[in-house]
């Protein structure tokens, strides 16, 4: 893996979460639109929003529909050039093909679209035939970072793969992420795993409420101490 250093990445839907996540002393925000389709595109106008309330780095979702499934390329395409233009330097994306392979079509419009910009390949790896293979052709589509529980079930479910995929030399840097629970993080750590993202975890009123600093505190105090 090519990062050693801790990091802890918090879902943002607005400015009011940017803020949260940033007092909190996160290291990264994901911003997204819609959680009750597992996160989508946001607009161009929350994207400004958040920009403006936080210095943190924000990573962007491309992400048109429910599924892992490309929707609209061209619409998603035109989408992320005008979050370029507003400022989006850091992106998130993913698809798979309906054999639930990477969407090497979709992925490299994308790539060609975001022009070297980083981006995190998202939990699409999770339902891949294989994931362990999956994380390998990754690494030569050049994202930086891939987003896995290890299983579509999350975290829980998908330990074993977790740890064989932090024990990679080299590749994408590895960030947990899906339904992760704070009891996990000792024993990811211990596994190597370095990246944590979390969502409903630093929101105790649920996603109808704002990320709570005081939550993502215990969250940095977690996976850094």
């Amino acid at each position: 893996m090519s990062s050693k250093t801790p990091l802890l990445e918090v879902i943002a839907l607005d400015a009011a979460d940017a803020e949260g996540a940033q007092a909190g002393g996160a290291d990264r925000l994901e911003l997204v639109a819609d959680m009750a389709q597992d996160g989508l595109t946001p607009s161009v106008e929350t994207l400004r929003d958040v920009l403006s309330a936080t210095d943190l780095p924000v990573r962007v979702m491309l992400r048109d529909n429910g599924s892992f499934a490309i929707g609209d390329l061209e619409g998603l395409r035109a989408d992320t050039a005008r979050l370029v233009d507003a400022g989006a330097r850091e992106f998130v994306f993913g698809f798979l093909t309906v054999d639930s392979e990477i969407d090497l079509d979709a992925c490299e419009a994308l790539i060609k679209e975001i022009d070297g910009l980083p981006w995190t390949f998202h939990r699409a790896i999770d339902r891949t035939r294989d994931p362990l293979r999956a994380y390998d052709r990754l690494a030569s589509l050049g994202c930086d970072t891939v987003l896995a529980a290890g299983h579509p079930s999350g975290v829980a479910s998908g330990l074993s793969v977790l740890q064989r995929l932090a024990q990679r030399e080299s590749g994408p840097d590895l960030l947990v992420g899906g339904g992760l629970r704070a009891q996990q993080v000792h024993l990811l750590r211990a596994g190597g795993v370095r990246g944590f993202h979390v969502g409903s975890a630093v929101r105790p009123g649920g996603w109808q409420a704002a990320v709570d600093a005081e939550t993502v505190r215990t969250w940095v105090d977690l996976v850094k101490s």
